[in-house]
């Protein structure tokens, strides 16, 4: 499949040779910068429209700070030699030992470009790496590469005779978009103006954002997003079996190019990718194995139509805090875990209480968090929300997170603004087209493709499978002001059943970090507190 070549003069070209794997191509390693300048670079990544090698040509070559000029004067010619002994090293330790954890103690950092919004949720489904997604929520989508809209036709879809009419929906959507949230952000101009408090720059971001979130439902799974990748050259090798296995062309020809850079700077952890006996037959495995239970499932009934809440508590234990008790006073003890057990059990209320709470401790902030002990109990939550808000909950990967393909078969969300507004006319219309376009891809290509046509405002079924500690985590956190309502209210949810239906009244009383206030403005708050952090750092 095709992509955009962004376009560098031959001195920029000169500059990126020296710290990417590549200048052409949407996949590239990062080589030669240190730590902090990569973990810096990928940080600006997700609230930028601009690619990761024209932000670094444009922030980064030029600043004293970064001393990247310094260290482009010290290469040859050709920078990757000195990478290429050390990978003769590794080699020679990854054969002698012969253990796979080896490959745990090598990594790199890999820019992802030009994904759609499907491919995107592929490359981050390994739990063992750190991903950062460009944001919808900085940025507004109407930026072009090149001549047209962020959007990729599908390969199954750009070889046949659909693909001009499906540029032409995506073309239409985008149009469509760059209005509405053009207007979005006139409208809350309007209904918030600024505070002679704030400056500029957080009264700007702030609207932005409300107008963005606002309008993102409007945006199809097709979107191009950035995808920077920290990860171990083991998570790289699962990712990419995975992917040659995956149904979807784009995610397998995306796996080729991410194989090509990446054997560029770490080779000797992915020898075994590719070869017909090792990494080809655990593909062909992965690959007959959801071949087998999507036959499967096409057996199974037709669902319902149904008024089912938008977040269910599946499963649970019911003894979940006198193992907790139990758990809390494991390894500050010499007694077996069973007799921890009957201790637990016998306790009283008050006692319990009191070494749940000596667990939990004195938490000064959500980041305080009991420790492993809150592992000893699961929940399982059955939820059905838009896409776009579970990209953002997808992100917990410490936890069992599965989702069924995206389609418009289960309706959508209409923002409360868009319709206040004047747009739903619109905004249902384009829900309609979506629709359409969707079971005709469906009929013609399969849900997998189908999928590409799919709006975020969209809603999807997911289920999630998280310990208490992890729950502490995702709920306290997408509770929070600043976060969008479609999430919120998942979190909520999920901690209202922890409390009133598991019955796990210590837990969630102990969760003191969820936020239930109702704010407006949701950036405002967390826009103010960066531009005081960044007056603090420039004062010193």
């Amino acid at each position: 499949m095709s992509h955009y070549r962004e376009p560098f003069t031959p001195d920029e070209e000169a500059v990126l040779a020296r710290f990417f794997t590549n200048a052409d191509r949407p996949v590239f390693a990062l080589i030669n910068l240190p730590e902090v300048v990569k973990g810096a670079l990928f940080a600006r990544y997700s609230r930028t429209s601009k690619s990761l090698r024209r932000l670094f040509l444009d922030e980064f070559v030029s600043e004293a700070d970064t001393g990247i000029a310094a260290i482009a004067a010290q290469f040859d010619d050709d920078p990757l030699v000195d990478m290429r002994r050390a990978e003769q090293l590794y080699q020679r330790v990854f054969f002698e030992y012969g253990d796979d954890s080896v490959a745990q103690l090598g990594g790199t950092h890999l820019a992802c470009e030009q994904a759609s919004n499907i491919l995107t949720k592929v490359l981050e489904w390994g739990r063992l790496a750190a991903y950062l997604e460009q944001s919808t929520r900085y940025i507004f989508y109407d930026a072009k590469l090149g001549d047209r809209y962020r959007f990729t036709v599908p390969p199954e879809v750009a070889g046949s005779d659909l693909a001009g009419a499906f540029e032409d929906h995506m073309i239409a959507t985008f149009d469509l978009y760059s209005r509405m949230v053009a207007d979005m952000k006139t409208v809350y101009e309007a209904r918030f103006p600024k505070q002679a408090a704030d400056s500029d720059m957080v009264w700007r971001s702030t609207i932005r954002a409300k107008a963005c979130d606002a309008t993102r439902g409007l945006l199809p799974a097709a979107t191009l997003s950035n995808v920077g990748i920290y990860a171990t050259g083991q998570a790289y090798e699962m990712a990419l079996v995975r992917m040659q296995a995956h149904p979807l062309e784009e995610v397998r020809s995306y796996g080729g190019m991410m194989l090509d850079e990446l054997r560029k700077v770490i080779p000797s952890f992915l020898t075994r990718v590719d070869l017909p006996d090792r990494g080809g037959r655990w593909s062909a495995y992965l690959e007959a194995v959801h071949r087998r239970l999507t036959e499967r499932a096409a057996e199974l009934p037709s669902p319902a139509a149904v008024d089912e809440p938008s977040v269910t508590l599946i499963d649970w234990d019911p003894d979940a805090e006198v193992k907790l008790a139990a758990s809390a006073l494991y390894a500050v003890s010499d007694l077996p875990d069973s007799r921890l057990m009957e201790i637990a059990r016998e306790m009283s209320d008050a006692d319990r209480d009191a070494v749940i709470g000596d667990l939990v401790g004195d938490r000064a902030n959500r980041r305080h968090r009991p420790g492993r002990p809150m592992e000893r109990s699961d929940y399982r939550f059955d939820v059905v929300c838009d896409f776009g808000a579970f990209r953002d909950l997808q992100r917990h990967r410490m936890m069992s997170i599965e989702w069924q393909p995206i389609s418009t078969r289960m309706g959508f969300d209409l923002p409360v603004d868009i319709a206040d507004a004047g747009h739903a006319g619109a905004w249902n219309a384009a829900m309609d087209r979506a629709t359409e376009w969707y079971e005709l891809l469906r009929e013609r290509f399969g849900t997998q493709v189908a999928q590409y046509a799919v709006p975020f405002a969209a809603n999807m079924r997911f289920v999630m499978q998280m310990n208490a500690r992890q729950a502490f985590h995702l709920i306290e956190l997408r509770s929070q002001a600043a976060g969008h309502p479609a999430y919120r209210h998942v979190a909520h949810e999920m901690h209202r059943l922890i409390r009133d239906v598991a019955g796990h009244r210590r837990i969630a009383d102990a969760m003191a970090y969820v936020d239930y206030s109702d704010v407006e403005l949701e950036r405002l708050e967390s826009e103010r507190r960066s531009e005081a952090r960044r007056n603090a750092a420039s004062e010193d």
